[in-house]
Order: structure tokens, then C-alpha cells, then sequence
């Protein structure tokens, strides 16, 4: 079922009234994002100016590729308070021992839950985005998704480790959610922060759940 002009146009100014106070879930999607990056960096055992890259590579990197599908202007480019989050993130992670950001058992740590909260909140945010500029609810979703996933693929790859997105456990699954759901809410009318706070609630819940639970979904099997 394909939307009428008028309803792309209504989601459209909702979206851009939601953008003026979104940014506060963009500013903690770079914040926790780039904690995970500086967390992974510390894992590894690296230098400070490497904390400060895979923070930044995972802090801005779905963003970026967000920003260059939609057409709109890169986000961090021209704002200095991104860049600096995310080397403060990484001067945060140096100066403290790192079983501060661990769990007691080592099973999952602070990393995970930094990513879960940046995964719920930058795929509303990305979504949110995306809808402002004209998007359809659809594709907008999938840029929610390309927002909350690119970053921690980044992070992976950077560290050396299996991604994220090839294990088994729930991750794209739970940014699907909380795009797709923001993006429908919307589409129905429900007002723009209740619709960002059910959303980000439900992808960060059912990620949460993968973390504590396992949570997978079945692999291919022939």
C-alpha cells in the first residue's frame, strides 16, 4: 500500500518538529557508541590515539553513511562537539581501569550495553532523520537501521573480531524494531515522542533480551 502525497508530507513535518529535539537521542547514540569503541580499544590493549579512532570510526560512522544515501549534509563535519564526544569518551575509557566497564562474571560487560542503548536511540534518530528529508517510511526505516548497525560493524572490524551482525544473537533484528516501529507510530498519527520513546524502548528491551537470554534467531540450515 503506497502512501498518498499528503500523508509523505504530514510525516515528513513531523518528523522535521521531532528533529529540533531528537538530537539529544543523537548526542547519546555518539556518546555510547564511541564508549563501545573506546571499550573495545581497551580490550585489545591499544594506545590512547587508537581509543580515540575506533571511538570516532563508531561513533559517527553509521551516521555518516545515513547522511550520504539521503543527500543531506554529513553531520559531524561542521560540528565540533561531535568529534570532541567521542574523544572524550575515549579519554574516559583510558583513565579507567577496564574492569569498571566489565560484568562481574566477564560473560557481557558495559560494551554491550552501551551498544543496545546507542542501537535503540540512533535507529529513532536515523529514522527520524531520514523522514524529515522526504523519505518514505520504509526506506527512512532502513536508514535507522544503517544508522544504529554501520557503527558497531566498524568497531568490530577495526578490533579484529567476528561482527556483530554474523553471530547468531539478535542485533540488526532490535534496530529493525525500533525503526520500524517509529516510522509506523508515526505514519499512524501517534505524537512524535511517544511514538521515539516506545520505539527506542522496544529495540533497547528485545536487544537486552539477546544480551541476557541469547536470544538468536534460527540460522540457515539445509
Amino acid at each position: 500500500m503506497s502512501l498518498t502525497p499528503e500523508t509523505v508530507d504530514a510525516l515528513t513535518r513531523a518528523a522535521s518538529i521531532a528533529m529540533e529535539t531528537l538530537p539529544l537521542l543523537d548526542v547519546a547514540g555518539i556518546a555510547v557508541f564511541a564508549l563501545s569503541g573506546a571499550l573495545a580499544a581497551a580490550r585489545a590493549k591499544q594506545t590512547l590515539v587508537t581509543f580515540a579512532f575506533f571511538a570516532l570510526m563508531t561513533g559517527v560512522g553509521g551516521g555518516t553513511i545515513r547522511d550520504l544515501l539521503i543527500g543531506a549534509p554529513v553531520f559531524w563535519v561542521h560540528a565540533d562537539w561531535v568529534p570532541l564526544t567521542c574523544l572524550g569518551s575515549a579519554l574516559l575509557v583510558w583513565l579507567t581501569p577496564e574492569r569498571l566497564w566489565s560484568g562481574a562474571d566477564g560473560r557481557y560487560g558495559a560494551l554491550d550495553w552501551f551498544d543496545a542503548i546507542g542501537l535503540a536511540a540512533y535507529a529513532v534518530f536515523g529514522t527520524a532523520k531520514a523522514l524529515s528529508y522526504g523519505i518514505g517510511p520504509i526506506p527512512a526505516a532502513m536508514m535507522g537501521v544503517i544508522t544504529a548497525c554501520v557503527g558497531g560493524i566498524l568497531r568490530d572490524v577495526l578490533a579484529g573480531q567476528p561482527s556483530i551482525i554474523l553471530r547468531p544473537e539478535i542485533y540488526v533484528t532490535a534496530a529493525a524494531l525500533s525503526a520500524g516501529l517509529f516510522a509506523g507510530l508515526l505514519a499512524l498519527g501517534l505524537w512524535w515522542p511517544v511514538a521515539a520513546f516506545v520505539a527506542a524502548l522496544a529495540g533497547f528491551g528485545l536487544r537486552a533480551a539477546a544480551i541476557v537470554r541469547g536470544l538468536a534467531l534460527p540460522s540457515y540450515r539445509r
